[in-house]
């Protein structure tokens, strides 16, 4: 099966909050990429809301279930106390969990496993229990006991960080090296029994690359180069030229 495409709605946010006013629209984007065929809709309210505030959750979420019931909702976020009750609140299928610092500018590393484990084992299981498919950021390295370690924590899933692959837009060699390591780290995971989502960097162009050396990709979460070719191609061409790269029949 092609991987799902979930339109990262950040960079929208961050556009619209620019000024105190109520537009670009994240719901009514979110509302055109779901009708245009993403199966899914991702966010990352960070603590200052510098894009997705939570008063986005609701809408979102509500959109989803009354209209696009099929599509899931994927939270992403550092696993303190005010962002689990977030999720609590606001019932996603999936929960991803990132290893950032507040200050970060944005995601870009994945966790250290080995030095993670016992905070991820508690929060993993917690989140399981309620109900939750949990995802991991993970660095696309091929480390079988780090990935082990993952699987352990009771995770359905990884999410490999592919900042490093998008950044080789202009040297095809590297991008071919990463992309390999990628798809070693993406076998290994679907060995032990993780399921592989992918994200950071994507583009049209990098992404039919990435899905040839990783035939078991689940999922793709794509923000900030979706919603530049959104300038250009409008937010319903978008998508279908994004699940066209994934594989998708459109």
């Amino acid at each position: 099966m092609p991987a799902t495409l979930s339109v990262n709605l950040n960079a929208i946010a961050m556009l619209r909050n620019r000024r105190d006013l109520p537009w670009p629209s994240v719901t009514e984007l979110g509302r055109l990429a779901l009708e245009a065929g993403a199966g899914g809709l991702t966010v990352h309210p960070r603590p200052d809301q510098r894009h997705i505030r939570f008063s986005d959750l609701s809408p979102l979420r509500n959109l989803i279930d009354d209209l696009h019931p099929e599509a899931e909702f994927n939270m992403e976020g550092y696993p303190n106390a005010e962002f689990l009750e977030l999720v609590k609140a606001t019932e996603p299928e999936q929960v991803t969990l990132v290893p950032d610092d507040p200050a970060q500018a944005t995601s870009d590393h994945g966790w250290d496993f080995r030095a993670s484990h016992g905070l991820l084992k508690e929060v993993v299981g917690r989140l399981s229990g309620q109900g939750f498919r949990v995802s991991l950021f993970a660095d696309g390295v091929p480390d079988r006991e780090a990935l082990e370690l993952a699987r352990d924590t009771g995770a359905a899933r990884i999410e490999l960080y592919t900042g490093p692959y998008g950044g080789c837009y202009d040297d095809p060699d590297r991008a071919e090296q990463i992309a390999a390591a990628l798809g070693e780290t993406a076998r290994i995971a679907d060995e032990i029994g993780l399921g592989v989502n992918a994200g950071h960097d994507l583009t049209v162009d990098n992404l039919p690359r990435l899905v040839r050396h990783i035939p078991a990709l689940a999922e793709v979460s794509i923000g900030h180069g979706l919603t530049a070719d959104a300038l250009i191609y409008g937010m319903t061409e978008t998508v279908r030229r994004f699940r066209r790269a994934c594989g998708q029949t459109v």
